[in-house]
């Protein structure tokens, strides 16, 4: 005589995930468990509660236990669902570029408080996944953006995610180091946002595996003092933008204050910068002098 089995209920798949979870060292182990069921059942979190009973019959069950092992292992929640929310808008996320942070969501609504007065062209520079591009272009309906990175399969993630939230006759894509895209609008650009790898490198190893070991090193490694491509981009910055145009950057941890020092020294002025949610000075600002000449 056999017997059937019992499919897992919800609340039981939920439970069983968030102890292995925790067991992993996840601080965030119920949530982690709640979105993986959630993603495998094809609704959103919060569906869960409303259904606790609700029968998993296979292979959902384990569908659901290989996304649990996987984030066990550390691997990134936004790789494991393919997705990252930011400013209200879902990007497509995958290994080959940068999961978005609340920080730089910080960068964006700063940069649009800086914006003045249709109409305008704005750049992204080293754009990974399009964030900033889109989230820039989505609350600035006015506004045409260029969107930068050197990496073809970020490029490919990017324009995936500008076609999927129908900004693709505002912001375009282009391949190129830095702001070699931006050769043909010289002199044109009203601000320049860049999130440019900030850590560095000796710090690398340090991160937390699901950072180090799963998110792409060119889009993290600043070089030896987390600095090098920010000041290739202040050094660039002034040929691009138009005489008032700003630079708008997120910045790591006590560099506010030396690269302050060389975006003056570059001839910007109004530099300031100012703290994110928890405290840290990471984000720089500063405007080209209205009637200068780039020499």
């Amino acid at each position: 005589m056999t017997t059937a089995l019992i499919p897992a209920t919800a609340r039981g798949l939920v439970a069983e995930g968030a102890r292995r979870l925790a067991e992993a060292g996840l601080p965030t182990a119920r949530q982690d468990a709640e979105w993986l069921l959630a993603a495998v059942l094809g609704r959103e979190r919060f569906a869960l509660y409303l259904e606790p009973k609700e029968a998993v019959v296979e292979p959902a069950g384990r569908r659901f236990r290989t996304l649990v092992a996987r984030r066990a292992d550390h691997e990134p929640l936004q790789h494991l669902l393919g997705y990252e929310d930011f400013r209200g808008l879902r990007l497509r996320v995958t290994p080959d570029v940068l999961i978005p942070r609340p920080e730089t969501e910080g960068l964006v609504e700063w940069a649009l408080e800086l914006l003045g007065p249709a109409p305008l062209l704005l750049a992204d520079i080293g754009t990974g996944s399009g964030a900033i591009a889109c989230a820039l272009a989505a609350a600035r309906p006015d506004a045409r953006v260029l969107a930068t990175d050197t990496s073809p399969a970020a490029l490919a993630v990017a324009e995936g995610n500008v076609r999927a939230l129908g900004l693709a006759g505002r912001v375009r894509v282009v391949a190129g180091d830095l702001l070699e895209p931006l050769a043909g609008a010289l002199g044109t650009v009203d601000m320049i946002v860049a999130n440019a790898p900030y850590l560095p490198t000796g710090i690398l190893p340090s991160l937390p595996r699901e950072v180090f070991a799963f998110e792409p090193r060119q889009a993290l490694d600043g070089g030896s003092d987390g600095m090098d491509v920010i000041r290739r981009l202040l050094s660039a910055a002034p040929a691009a933008l138009r005489p008032g145009g700003r630079l708008v950057l997120e910045i790591g941890e006590d560099q506010a204050g030396p690269l302050a020092a060389l975006m003056a020294a570059g001839g910007f002025v109004d530099v300031a910068s100012r703290d994110d949610l928890r405290g840290v000075r990471r984000y720089l600002a500063g405007r080209r002098p209205a009637g200068s000449a780039v020499a």
